[in-house]
């Protein structure tokens, strides 16, 4: 009997290569050969799947976010707010090789977007998932303001992401830096997230 191919794992598994390789060689190494060297397959193999190297980018920037926003996911959101806002955002930085590799795609696909519409739109359509999830959490936590509390909660949500993304990018080339960019990640949620306005 034919052998049954799970078609989404298989995708998974070559986007798993792609960011492999865009973060140990960066975005101008990666083709349609080389993935298919990084991911064990032939050149035609990865073709069934993915006709360009556009399409491997896509598909890769995706798959980069789905695991940001399933560790954030994983979060206690029990924690005290400000713990757990640490947390998520602990979550997304480069702490460890996995989450390295992973930080290091995603500023090469972030700097290639910048010049191809089409990855751009995937990096916005991730950040927006994220905004209105980390901004429904913090207003479910009470840490609205003034007389649109979502919408405060939404910028407040904006500045805890452009906190994490230059923590991120700065955890990347200053990786000895760790211990001072997370006292500075502490001092940040200090000013950021003052305590909730109790409800009358």
């Amino acid at each position: 009997m034919p052998r049954t191919v799970d078609r989404a794992q298989q995708r998974r598994q070559i986007g798993a290569a792609v960011l492999r390789l865009a973060a140990e060689q960066g975005l101008d190494e990666v083709s349609v050969r080389t993935v298919a060297a990084a991911a064990g397959r032939s050149p035609g193999a990865v073709q069934k799947y993915f006709r360009t190297k556009d399409e491997l980018l896509a598909f890769a920037a995706e798959l980069a976010g789905e695991r940001v926003e399933e560790r954030m996911a994983a979060v206690e959101r029990g924690l005290p707010p400000r713990e757990a806002l640490r947390t998520l955002v602990l979550a997304t930085l480069p702490v460890d090789a996995e989450r390295r590799a992973e930080a290091a795609a995603q500023l090469a696909f972030a700097t290639r977007a910048a010049h191809h519409p089409g990855l751009g739109a995937i990096r916005r359509q991730v950040d927006q998932g994220v905004r209105e999830a980390l901004g429904g959490w913090l207003a479910s936590a009470g840490h609205g303001r003034g007389p649109d509390p979502a919408a405060d909660c939404l910028a407040l949500a904006d500045a805890v992401l452009a906190l994490s993304d230059g923590l991120a990018l700065r955890l990347l080339y200053a990786p000895d830096d760790r211990e001072a960019l997370l006292c500075a990640l502490d001092r940040a949620l200090e000013a950021l997230l003052p305590p909730p306005v109790p409800h009358p």
